[in-house]
């Protein structure tokens, strides 16, 4: 039975950018695949109140149950609430690569959809957008589109090499499809291992020219960076330190981050950062208790490690204190 995301208690994205945009800092958009990451995200939100965008991508719907992500997620926005916050919470879909993925999920109850038709043929990409905006739209839920390819790996998504977004089909792509946001290659990349870089050598600048003359045909314009995890050293070091193999790393540096939020960036994609530190926290506890086999006691620290994280999030990109 199709539900409406308003019954869950969720909000869709286009009052959240408009308020980004307008206050200078971007919506963190944090993916989960289970229980104890879903936790992080609501008591880091909570804690810091920050408004805050669930995604799940087709690979965590299938790993998790679509029907209970479907009650998963009014559950967490009852948790915040039960803890005094009234943060706004969209719910997306994280690179959906299909009209019948992005319909189901606009059934289930999500808020947010983006098609990624980016690997496509433009008027391909063109078609199949639109098709989704006219569904998302009849029942109000927003939807994101995306103009060129990002290097990296990230479950079905996969490129070995970056395709830059054409600023000149940004304006044309934004009036066919009716998008209400658009991400765009300016040099992010999927996964833990974004650049192709030796020990010691520094990751190449993100293509700031290219994000300035969108931002320039597309005033006004939501911008979604995705692949944006700074892939941080500390629990590499950690992954690495108890058994892991994790070499040549390499994430966006903080900085250049916080100069796109700066401009019309308004929400921000991580997911490789949650799945370090999960894997960094367990790995050191599994390895100081190797007598221990209860989950909730290494999963536990994860979690709490996870929620120090996803604040520090919140904070580099602005939108602590903006719920």
């Amino acid at each position: 039975m199709a539900v409406s995301f308003k019954e869950l208690g969720l909000v869709n994205t286009r009052g959240m950018f408009e308020k980004a945009m307008k206050g200078g800092y971007a919506v963190p958009a944090y993916n989960f695949n289970n229980m104890e990451q879903l936790q992080a995200i609501i008591n880091a939100c909570v804690e810091c109140n920050s408004p805050v965008i669930l995604q799940i991508s087709k690979g965590a719907r299938q790993y998790a149950n679509q029907t209970l992500l479907r009650y998963m997620v009014p559950g967490a926005v009852e948790m915040a609430r039960e803890a005094g916050s009234n943060i706004p919470i969209a719910l997306n879909l994280d690179h959906g690569d299909s009209y019948e993925l992005a319909k189901s999920c606009v059934d289930f109850g999500f808020s947010n959809v983006m098609i990624d038709g980016s690997s496509l043929p433009y008027e391909e990409n063109v078609t199949l957008t639109k098709k989704v905006v006219d569904y998302a739209h009849a029942h109000d839920v927003t939807v994101e589109g995306e103009l060129g390819v990002l290097a990296g790996i990230e479950e079905h998504v996969s490129s070995e090499v970056t395709h830059y977004t054409r600023p000149e089909e940004v304006e044309d792509f934004v009036t066919k499809t009716g998008v209400d946001s658009l991400a765009i290659s300016i040099g992010t990349s999927h996964g833990a291992y974004k650049f192709k870089v030796k020990p010691g050598e520094a990751v190449p600048p993100l293509r700031f020219d290219i994000l300035e003359e969108v931002e320039r045909r597309l005033p006004g314009f939501p911008i979604v960076l995705h692949g944006a995890s700074s892939v941080l050293p500390k629990y590499v070091d950690i992954i690495n330190q108890y058994g892991g193999q994790l070499e040549n790393t390499a994430g966006v540096p903080e900085e250049q981050i916080k100069k796109a939020v700066k401009s019309a960036v308004c929400k921000v994609n991580i997911d490789s950062d949650g799945r370090l530190v999960m894997t960094a926290m367990i790995r050191k506890y599994m390895s100081e208790h190797p007598k221990e086999f209860d989950p909730r006691k290494y999963l536990g620290p994860a979690r709490d490690e996870l929620t120090k994280m996803y604040i520090a999030k919140c904070e580099l990109l602005g939108s602590d204190g903006k719920a």
